[in-house]
């Protein structure tokens, strides 16, 4: 099952979640501060993965920084980073059509990819969280998926939390779409839970999965991607989750907190 104390030791190394798990919105949440801050000074290594691609690596860790987290952006993973990767080793300098935002596209342009609207001259359709998403949108991923380009997605969230509860429709909605219209499924989702994003997290940390904690707010993508490869886990009832939900979704992380600072009290 789990266990709903804090963990009794620290671990060599913690991949957090942002959204939240930190913080929601623009404001830090209770403890994040101080915790990160006790890890560091104990010698723990520090990460922070999101699925959220709406904001590049640099823009995140200026966030934390202004929020009191001290954070170089090498530290920071996003879905919209690991889909750069992840293309850059499949088809290096390749078409895309990204529908996303402009930090999505601002990354893949960066990578070395050409963004394009024609939709006989697209080799990958990318599904993502866009607040700006319309029907011409999807009316070039539907044409250029039934003229045979590839559908992938940075990740596949429903809702992205929100300050003062509630959230905003996520990637999910988008994907859902695509693959309506187009009668296709996305060959690949590369943010939590997927391997290809816990692969890219460890190899930033350096440690093995069995010295990592990874903590979130999210059962199927956090808790999920941690026991998959091998990590312990935590659960911090802080955004997307309620208590009641792991009795009745069968996910069961090693420890379930109420504030991220049980981490280490």
């Amino acid at each position: 099952m789990f266990d709903q104390r804090f963990p009794s030791r620290l671990y060599p190394g913690y991949i957090f979640d942002l959204d939240g798990t930190l913080y929601l919105g623009n404001s830090l949440l209770t403890g994040a501060a101080y915790t990160i801050e006790f890890l560091r000074a104990s010698d723990c290594k520090v990460v922070f993965v999101s699925n959220n691609p709406t904001h590049t690596r640099q823009q995140t860790a200026v966030k934390l920084n202004s929020l009191g987290i001290p954070v170089n952006f090498h530290d920071v993973i996003h879905s919209s980073f690991v889909l750069v990767n992840y293309l850059q080793k499949r088809a290096p300098g390749c078409r895309v059509f990204p529908i996303g935002e402009k930090p999505l596209h601002d990354e893949l342009i960066a990578g070395g990819f050409k963004i394009v609207h024609d939709p006989q001259k697209i080799d990958f359709v990318i599904a993502s969280f866009d607040r700006t998403f319309n029907y011409k949108k999807l009316q070039i991923a539907f044409d250029a998926v039934r003229a045979g380009a590839h559908l992938i997605a940075t990740n596949a969230d429903r809702f992205c939390p929100v300050d003062g509860g509630g959230g905003q429709p996520d990637a999910a909605a988008v994907i859902a779409a695509v693959e309506a219209c187009s009668n296709t499924k996305t060959e690949v989702v590369v943010g939590k839970p997927s391997s290809i994003m816990a692969n890219v997290a460890l190899e930033v940390i350096g440690l093995p999965p069995e010295q990592v904690l990874i903590i979130g707010d999210r059962l199927e993508t956090d808790i999920v991607m941690g026991k998959q490869a091998g990590m312990a886990t935590a659960l911090v009832l802080t955004g997307a989750t309620k208590l009641e939900e792991l009795r009745t979704k069968g996910i069961y992380p090693d420890y379930v907190l109420d504030r991220i600072d049980q981490l280490i009290v």
